[in-house]
């Protein structure tokens, strides 16, 4: 099952307050929303599962694949994790709230849930001037809670400006934010929560703000904030330029720059892919797909070898 071939995932789409149409003018998704703000591309968390288009398990969802065929990811049966990792498009077309994620500790002793959240972001696109949210500038948890208490949002924040091709890394307990003009793929751990520190007051088309958790956010927040240091790796094989973003605890995350051809082989138990530029083939056993922007699939444990062709790039990630 699928050892030539890869299991290609159909995106859901999220419609969000501050959300555009470049997912649709950018991908040429068939979106009719104008405000769509995520593509969660690859995906087995119960609020968007991906499904699959093509073979054996059409129409399942990613998460079936996972409970059903733990074979395709070299898992054994008996374990009943759910899978890992969330691979979404965002297109901030406004700003996003100011937030934060729990670990993976106080998601599951609070929340219930299997995963806290780490993230990490590879900037596609950036309009001139562009910035995000990351981290603050509080050195105790008392001048955390007394800024936010006061809404002191320009001293507390720290703002950083971005351009694409940008890499940031997005550790659990990192007041965070995507801001206006950014299109990023983000590579997160498979969770849905978020705490709102700030929404710049904003009101929906019924007039109601959105909800804010401003004492979750006070208990997860890390204090003092630090940039977490990451080791970037490149390598090159044939036409492939393979440039290692990140390589932590919840997953390793690849940046590669195809022009020409090379052949490569698995070195994970499965990967994830998304190509985010140009066209490609990728070409197992003999058999041949076409690859294009906007597509996104898994290279499944039954492949041993593949060959890419074309120029191209995408990004890679792994558990």
């Amino acid at each position: 099952m699928y050892k030539n071939e890869p299991i290609f995932l159909q995106p859901v789409f999220q419609e969000r307050i501050w959300g555009g149409q470049k997912l649709r003018r950018e991908f040429n998704y068939e979106i009719t929303n104008d405000k769509t703000g995520e593509a969660w591309v690859i995906s087995a968390h119960p609020h968007g599962p991906s499904i699959i288009t093509n073979g054996p398990l059409a129409g399942k969802t990613l998460a079936d694949a996972w409970n059903e065929h733990k074979e395709l990811f070299n898992k054994n049966a008996a374990d009943q994790g759910e899978y890992p990792l969330l691979v979404k498009i965002l297109d901030a077309a406004d700003d996003l709230s100011v937030q934060v994620h729990p670990d993976d500790q106080f998601a599951r002793e609070v929340e219930g849930v299997p995963y806290g959240k780490t993230e990490c972001w590879y900037v596609l696109s950036a309009e001139e001037g562009a910035e995000l949210v990351l981290g603050h500038h509080a050195k105790t948890e008392g001048e955390l809670a007394a800024m936010i208490d006061q809404g002191e949002w320009n001293k507390l924040l720290r703002r950083v400006k971005v351009k694409a091709g940008d890499f940031v890394y997005v550790p659990s307990g990192t007041i965070h934010a995507i801001g206006k003009g950014i299109v990023i793929l983000e590579t997160q751990q498979s969770s849905d929560i978020t705490y709102r520190v700030y929404d710049y007051d904003r009101t929906d088309d019924a007039g109601n703000k959105r909800e804010l958790h401003l004492e979750r956010s006070k208990q997860v927040t890390t204090v003092p904030h630090q940039d977490a240091a990451v080791e970037q790796t490149k390598t090159v094989n044939g036409g492939l330029a393979a440039k290692k973003l990140v390589e932590e605890q919840y997953f390793t995350v690849y940046h590669w720059e195809l022009n020409g051809q090379a052949d490569c082989e698995m070195t994970a138990d499965y990967l994830q892919v998304s190509v985010v530029d140009g066209k490609a083939a990728i070409t197992m056993e003999g058999n041949s797909c076409d690859l294009e922007k906007g597509v996104h699939f898994i290279l499944p444990h039954g492949v041993r070898q593949f060959k890419l062709e074309g120029k191209a790039e995408v990004i890679v990630s792994h558990e």
